[in-house]
């Protein structure tokens, strides 16, 4: 697929709305978690996975020139996945402050040093027509995104299927976010 040049009105104004939901859909989440000072129920793993796989989303959109909404929504979509992460390492794990805040910031920034690599890295050889490295980005992108699901599901058997810690307005506008994110495109 060639690198998108002509973006229709109609892609930008979807993948916009796509993104201003999904750049506070953990907004919700963190409020919850510093307003009851626990995270009990949330999974830290599904936070690190989350951000991790932005890193590959954030090159597959770059790369490929979507519209700049879908190229900074990972980015953002990172922070706050480790903002959640760094809150489930405090709450649950008795990290302290600084500490938790200093690693997430680190990882934040290696995951940045990545992206920045991966994108001139693959650039040059998608531009000359060579597909198949930016397909499996794309490909590990979702692995890692859907990968993010999994652990819920472990948490839930632990409680019999009742949901703990998970904030519901954070789901619901996470789906907002997908629905039109994929309207754009």
């Amino acid at each position: 697929m060639a690198p998108q040049g002509d973006i229709p009105i109609a892609a930008n104004v979807l993948g916009t709305i796509g993104t201003v939901f999904w750049c506070i859909q953990l907004i919700p989440q963190i409020w919850y978690n510093w307003k009851q000072k626990k995270t009990d129920g949330l999974p830290g793993l599904m936070m690190f996975l989350w951000a991790v796989s932005a890193v590959p989303f954030g090159v597959y959109a770059i790369v490929q020139k979507f519209n700049i909404p879908i190229q900074i929504q990972p980015q953002i979509f990172c922070l706050l996945a480790l903002t959640s992460w760094a809150q489930i390492l405090i709450y649950n794990n008795a990290w302290r402050v600084w500490t938790a805040t200093l690693l997430a910031a680190g990882i934040g920034a290696l995951f940045g040093g990545l992206q920045l690599l991966l994108v001139l890295t693959l650039r040059g050889p998608y531009s000359r027509g060579v597909e198949w490295p930016m397909t499996i980005v794309g490909v590990i992108s979702a692995i890692l995104l859907a990968g993010g699901l999994i652990p819920p599901y472990f948490e839930l058997a632990k409680r019999s299927g009742r949901v703990v810690g998970i904030n519901f307005v954070f789901l619901s506008i996470d789906w907002l976010g997908a629905f039109f994110s994929l309207m754009a495109l």
